[in-house]
């Protein structure tokens, strides 16, 4: 809750010139807050001076704790995409896993589909404790409506305590609808989550403001808590296929739900463009190279390691290479065994993308650019006298 101390308001404005969401307007020389606009960002309470507004917690009451501590264990969506389980899953499960055991709690994934019990065994394999299922032909092709309902059921069956799910296209538009449903909150394109052991609380770390910060969320009043995490910023953990556990089956009847939506067809589209997040050696270019005529050092790199070429943002913006080739927060989250980063400086919105690569080589002619405090090896040099040589001895050495 926000409030204004009429008495300690001096109308001086600054709080109206602070909120980023136009919702405090001067009445009578008294600060007013439209809730309907205000986000309890707190900008203002930051900016009064005479500490006329304040934002408080609403205190818990007993059976709104009790019902808090009803809710038990990790839970992840294991999506499927193109009839296999997509690998952001079994990210979400060595993550989880660790979640779970810090909790002492179990983990357990969810699956929905058609004829999906073979995909069973494999989310054992990769961590979890349970599997619960829905086997129906209305989720046969995904429906954010259909599964959100399914999903909700079980949530308000089973009460798990955390949920979450991969921030790709499926897990942007059934995880929202799902948090609505269940009257929690959600925080989306995590790129790291911890265990508040004290109140056992999510920490839920994302970037924020453009990827100046990063921020770390909490959902305090309400549960499930709710995250969707990038794909290859978790790691997965190692196959175990002797792993088994506990397989729950659930119907729910779809007939009675009313949709707004018809799957009619699924049309895959063609395209050459190349997938750099399943690629294990990459090679990117940012503003150090000058100009579009330059990847073509980086391609022949590539080619000679069997690698993809990456981009930062500022190459891609200033239209030396597509967007499908964009690495960062508002590109593509990738995990390759190498990445190379060809005059890149390396600001935080490229490092969320990347950082979590086994080897990072970083080449920059600047010393103190930032990508050198995450490298696992640096080159200060000159780029254009570098990946020459380095083509050179590959070559070399294969002849």
């Amino acid at each position: 809750m926000i409030q204004v101390i009429n008495e300690k308001c001096k109308g001086c404005s600054l709080c109206v010139k602070q909120c980023p969401y136009d919702a405090i307007t001067m009445v009578d020389r008294i600060a007013v807050i439209n809730l309907d606009k205000c986000t309890l960002c707190g900008a203002c309470v930051q900016a009064c001076k005479f500490n006329a507004i304040i934002i408080t917690q609403k205190e818990q009451t007993a059976e709104e704790k009790k019902n808090l501590e009803n809710y038990k264990g990790v839970w992840i969506y294991a999506e499927l995409n193109d009839n296999e389980i997509n690998s952001v899953s079994f990210e979400l499960l060595g993550k989880g896993r660790l979640l779970a055991d810090k909790l002492n709690e179990k983990l357990s994934a969810v699956i929905f589909g058609h004829n999906i019990k073979n995909f069973i065994p494999e989310l054992f394999h990769y961590g979890a404790d349970i599997v619960y299922f829905i086997d129906s032909p209305f989720l046969k092709n995904f429906n954010d409506e259909l599964y959100a309902e399914a999903f909700a059921y079980l949530t308000n069956k089973y009460k798990p305590e955390i949920i979450l799910a991969g921030a790709t296209t499926i897990g942007r538009a059934l995880a929202p609808r799902l948090a609505v449903k269940l009257k929690t909150g959600l925080t989306a394109d995590c790129t790291e989550l911890d265990i508040d052991l004290n109140e056992r609380k999510l920490l839920q770390t994302r970037p924020a403001f453009g990827g100046n910060i990063m921020a770390t969320i909490e959902c305090k009043n309400h549960r499930p808590q709710m995250a969707t995490v990038r794909p290859k910023v978790m790691k997965k953990l190692p196959k175990d296929e002797n792993r088994s556990g506990q397989i729950i089956e659930e119907n729910f009847d779809f007939s009675q739900i009313k949709i707004n939506t018809e799957i009619i067809d699924i049309i895959k589209e063609k395209t050459e463009t190349v997938n750099i997040t399943q690629a294990d050696i990459i090679i990117s270019g940012g503003r150090g190279l000058g100009c579009a005529e330059n990847f073509n050092l980086l391609e022949e790199l590539a080619k000679e390691l069997n690698g993809a070429v990456g981009a930062s943002r500022a190459a891609v913006d200033s239209g030396w290479i597509s967007y499908s080739h964009q690495v960062g927060q508002t590109g593509k989250t990738v995990q390759p065994k190498i990445y190379i980063a060809c005059g890149i400086s390396g600001a935080i919105q490229h490092l969320v993308g990347m950082k979590s690569s086994d080897i990072i080589i970083a080449i920059n002619k600047d010393p103190s650019a930032p990508i050198f405090k995450y490298a696992t090896y640096g080159i200060v040099g000159d780029l254009f006298k570098i990946v020459p040589a380095l083509i050179k001895e590959i070559r070399k050495r294969r002849s």
